[in-house]
Parts: structure tokens; sequence; C-alpha cells
């Protein structure tokens, strides 16, 4: 069987040009991977419609660009120079078109112009960017360029370091777009935000930390801060950034807030691990918000020394007895929001660890841990709240869904096991697409910026029809 594939374009002044073959195909049909085109057929298919397109619009748009802004008067041509777009469908060799100023123009402005460097200027399609910063954002650079390259007709750039430029540049746009940092997101008064619509409900924030490896300084690590909010009834979103690093955390926060309908008159609960720079990261964000300590990192340090505790009883069991008694009446006070009961309790479980005479090896460590956790009440004994009352009320007072989101947002892609390395500029700008692409806004950031790509959402009639 031979296939010959025909393609006939119509002008914009709907004058048909004459059907001419893109490709030829001859097609056997003996075993099933001869039925239908092949990924290599595809390829090929889809290179040869693409050249043919782009160029006719190209030949287009550079006709209708010929003449002067000014004054319309027709510029004389100083020549072509070769330009490569490169498309989803390949990349299209092109002659650029160079113009002499016109002579309404005088001396001012450059002595040459291009229309079609002006049309395009980073000399790559949008959707490629946007499919090359998804997928890289997704998997490592080399996993998304071969697989790019495995599926479409992609001669040049699909490799790592031609995606992980496009995807920082991608990142970098969006980050010039936030607004500037600012010690409080609070304005207005009181009496305006009851005037307010009632707001959808509460929204929930999780924050914790990461680390990954210093590709700068081999042997140390730099800490990465994500989020997760969870409005009642809306979509959630990510947050990311490199600590110390970024210099708007609180606007980034609040722009994600924003994103999600935030007003002034809406309850706002940040859970958090109590550590002083993400407790900090939250305050005057929003006037109607409280940081909370995660019930899941208090219950994490009571049961690491629950763990020394049985150790002490196997030496002697009537004094790790007590000790494990002990910090039951702590959990218990601290689970009904009782920070200053709870804070006694834990200044009487020091003195005893410190009174101890017993032969437990790693009591010094014991007493070091059972010290550090009084300090750790003490500074976030303004965040305590009553969870047994929360949590009876079906309200969250853990941020476990946030130990989810380090995973998904930090671990599968920054490789913690692999021990890769980043430098922090890099793995920050990765997080902001990244982020975009785990909660479904990083194609909703590309139609802003091109709103031609919106008309391929739907597959509406009016742009493509199959017969």
């Amino acid at each position: 069987m031979r296939v010959s594939v025909l393609l006939q374009i119509t002008d914009d002044e709907g004058v048909a040009r004459a059907a001419e073959p893109v490709a030829v195909f001859e097609k056997a049909t003996e075993r099933p991977e001869d039925v239908g085109l092949s990924i290599s057929e595809g390829k090929t298919l889809m290179t040869a419609v693409q050249r043919r397109i782009v160029g006719s619009q190209v030949a287009s748009w550079t006709a209708r660009h010929r003449n002067c802004q000014a004054c319309g008067a027709r510029q004389r041509s100083k020549g072509n120079y070769p330009l490569i777009f490169r498309t989803l469908y390949g990349d299209v060799p092109l002659a650029g078109l160079r113009l002499h100023r016109c002579p309404c123009q005088g001396d001012h402005g450059p002595a040459t112009t291009s229309p079609l460097g002006e049309f395009f200027p980073e000399h790559i399609a949008p959707e490629r960017l946007y499919l090359e910063t998804r997928w890289s954002s997704l998997v490592p650079y080399a996993a998304a360029a071969g697989l790019m390259a495995d599926i479409l007709p992609i001669a040049s750039g699909a490799n790592a370091t031609t995606l992980r430029d496009h995807t920082l540049r991608v990142a970098a746009r969006a980050e010039a777009e936030l607004g500037e940092e600012r010690p409080c997101f609070i304005d207005g008064c009181p009496a305006e935000w009851a005037k307010l619509p009632i707001p959808e409900g509460r929204i929930v924030v999780g924050l914790d930390g990461g680390y990954v490896r210093n590709w700068e300084e081999k042997k140390t690590n730099f800490e990465l801060i994500v989020g997760r909010s969870i409005p009642e009834d809306r979509a959630p979103r990510y947050v990311g950034m490199v600590h110390g690093y970024d210099c708007k955390p609180k606007r980034r926060l609040f722009e994600m807030l924003k994103s999600q309908g935030l007003q002034a008159n809406q309850d706002v609960t940040f859970l958090t691990d109590g550590g002083e720079e993400v407790r900090a990261l939250t305050e005057l964000v929003t006037p109607i918000a409280e940081h909370v300590l995660d019930w899941f990192h208090i219950t994490m340090r009571i049961t690491v020394l629950g763990q020394f505790a049985k150790g002490v009883g196997q030496r002697n069991e009537a004094i790790g007895a007590r000790l494990a008694s002990e910090l039951d009446r702590i959990k218990w006070k601290l689970w009904h929001g009782n920070g200053h009961g709870a804070r006694e309790l834990i200044n009487d479980f020091e003195t005893d660890l410190a009174d101890l005479d017993v032969d437990y090896p790693n009591l010094r460590k014991f007493i070091t841990l059972a010290r550090e956790f009084g300090v750790y009440i003490t500074s976030n004994l303004a965040s305590l709240i009553n969870y047994g009352e929360r949590y009876r009320s079906g309200e969250r007072i853990s941020s476990a869904f946030v130990e989810a989101t380090v995973n998904a947002v930090v671990s599968k892609r920054f490789a913690k096991k692999q021990q890769m390395q980043w430098t922090r500029r890099g793995a920050h700008l990765l997080l902001q697409t990244r982020t975009r692409t785990l909660d479904g806004t990083l194609r909703s950031t590309f139609e802003r910026w091109h709103p031609g790509m919106a008309n391929d959402n739907g597959g509406h009639a009016d742009h493509a029809a199959v017969a």
C-alpha cells in the first residue's frame, strides 16, 4: 500500500493553493507493527506539515509588516539571515528578512530591523516551552529531554542543558512578576473587613522544610521550605522557596493565598513544626490568622523520649514505668492545650532525669533531648491549642499532609536518596515551576502570557475540524 499525504493551504484572502505532497509511505500489512504510522513515520509527517504551515504563516507576517509603521512606505531589504524556530513538531529553518531603517526616521533607531525577530524573539514556540517546563518539573532534565526526543520530531535542543535553561528562564519570568516584599500585608481596618462578604471558609496552610545537597559547597546542605494551602472548598495550592535565598518569602505566601480568594475577614490557620524561621514567615500575612504548632511534631518528640524511657526500663523497670507515666501526663496536658501545665511537668521530668541513679549508657543523651523538648515547648507556648477539641470538631491539627508535600515537591524531583546537588538559584527557580505543575496552574500562567494557547484547551470546532 502506498500512502500519499497532501496539504492544501488557503491564504488570508481565501485563495487556495494547489495541494502538494508532504509525505509518501510504503505500507505493508503483514504484522501488527505494520498497521498505522510508526513513530518514525509520524515524526516525518508532522515535521513536513509543520515546516510548510510555519513557512506560509511567516511569509504572510513578513508581507504585512514590510512597510514602515510611521509613514507606510515600503522599506528596502538588506537581505536575509538564517533563523531556527523550535516547535513541538520539529525545528523549522527560516530566512529572516532584514529591512533598512525608513528615511522618515532620520538617524533615530537601529539601522536595520527584523520583523520576524520581533515576532518571536525567543525563537521557540510557547507550547514547546510549556511542555519542556512541565516535564522538566516532573522528572530530571535528562529524562525529560529523552522523553521529548522519543515522541516528538525534535532535531536539536532535546538535551538536559537546554531544557534546564528554558525551565529556569520561565521561572525567572514568573519571579519578575512577583510584587515587592513587605513586612506586613494587613491593610485597612476591622470596620472595613466586617463589611466584606462572608468568606468561603477556613484556609489551612501547612509549612515544612526539606534539605538538598549544596553543589557549591559539596559537604553541606541547604533548606527548602515548601507548603500546601488547603481551603475548605477550593483547589489546593503549593508554595516553595529556598530558605535564605528567597528575598520575597512573605509576598510569595500572600500571593498563593490571594490566588485562592483570600479575604481580610477569612480565618487562616498556619500549621508548622515550630521553627523560628517558618513561624516568622506566617506573621502579619493576614488579619485573622493563627499559628499552630502541629501535633505531629509534638508527638514525634514525645515518642523519641518514650523510646529512651523504655531503655531505662530495661535497667530498672520501676523507674522506666515512672518516666513513661510522666511523659503520658505531659502529652495529655499538651493535647488539651494546657501549655503552662505541660511546661511545669517537663521541668519536673528534667529534674527527675538529672537525679537518676541508673546504669543507662544513653542517659546523657536522654537528658539533652528532654531539655531541648522543654525549650521547644516554651518557644511555642503561644502556638499551642486545645488539640482534642479541634480534632473532635473535624479540623486539622497536624501538618502530616505537609510531610507528603515535602516528598511530592522535594524528594521525588530533587532526589534526596540519590544525593543530587543543586545551586540555590537552580533549586529555587525549579521549585517555582514544580509547584505550579503540581497544582495545575502552570498552563494558566502560559495562557496569560500567550492568550492564544487557551484556544487549544477545549478543542473548539472553530479552530480545528477532523474529517
